[in-house]
């Protein structure tokens, strides 16, 4: 038996995490790959971060395509090799006619949830346009959304089963940038990087939209590093690269900001 309860003490998705030992248990035991069902970007963080601590089991994440924001996680044996086949993911195409009553990610995403499943069942969403969208979920529902999602917003839509190459994925756009900073605080770097004025920023850090490494910060005074990854939501995210102080005793950062 894993040791579950040293396991969850600093974990904030304890009922995700406690999932997540179940199956590993379960993997030990039966020598089976096992698939956790789809995990956001801050409960993967933490799955990963407990399971570093044990040497029984390994684990992947696979969302489908390479830079999928939600992903399942496959866990087996240490001794038992992984790879994305392993992990069950079907993807659907949702078409319809949207020229005249654009849907957003929003839209989507409340449509499927509005036919009865939970948001746990569906990995990432990717909005077409005026074509309708691709969504990724677990397949044991590919059969239920076929009959059981027939609008979105006013759009009537047709289903489909794809297969996962054919999925629309788009390259996340680069920006390098470097910028010189009196400190490492959030909102210094993060209105360098993304482009906009520190006070607006600070207002975006205390209204909880501001994420470091997956975790909410509200404090416009927390204290950045190399490696960082910050994230505000409908903006992107930006990566912290290589820290050096100046001559005048200043920072020089280096950024990425993916959008």
């Amino acid at each position: 038996m894993l040791p579950r309860e040293d396991l969850l003490k600093t974990v904030e998705n304890r009922e995700i995490a406690a999932r997540a030992i179940d199956l590993a248990e379960q993997a030990i035991k039966t020598w089976e790959v096992v698939c956790t069902d789809f995990l956001a970007p801050p409960e993967l963080m933490e799955v990963q971060q407990m399971f570093g601590r044990l040497t029984e089991v390994h684990l992947l994440a696979w969302g489908g395509y390479p830079q999928a924001e939600r992903v399942r996680v496959a866990i087996a044996r240490a001794d038992l090799p992984l790879d994305p086949s392993q992990v069950a993911i079907a993807a659907l195409d949702i078409s319809g006619n949207f020229l005249f009553d654009p849907a957003s990610h929003r839209d989507f995403l409340g449509a499927l949830l509005g036919t009865g499943i939970v948001r746990e069942k569906v990995g990432d969403i990717l909005v077409l346009g005026e074509r309708g969208a691709q969504a990724l979920v677990v397949p044991e529902l590919v059969e239920f959304l076929q009959t059981s999602l027939q609008q979105v917003r006013s759009v009537p839509v047709k289903v489909q089963p794809i297969d996962l190459s054919e999925l629309k994925v788009r390259e996340p756009k680069k920006k390098e940038m470097t910028t010189v900073e009196a400190s490492l605080r959030l909102d210094a770097i993060a209105s360098a990087g993304f482009g906009m004025s520190r006070s607006k920023m600070a207002d975006l850090i205390a209204a909880g939209d501001v994420r470091v490494n997956w975790k909410e910060v509200t404090q416009a005074s927390y204290a950045l590093k190399s490696g960082d990854l910050v994230a505000i939501r409908g903006k992107g995210r930006l990566e912290i690269g290589d820290i050096a102080v100046t001559k005048k005793d200043r920072y020089r950062v280096h950024l990425t900001r993916l959008m």
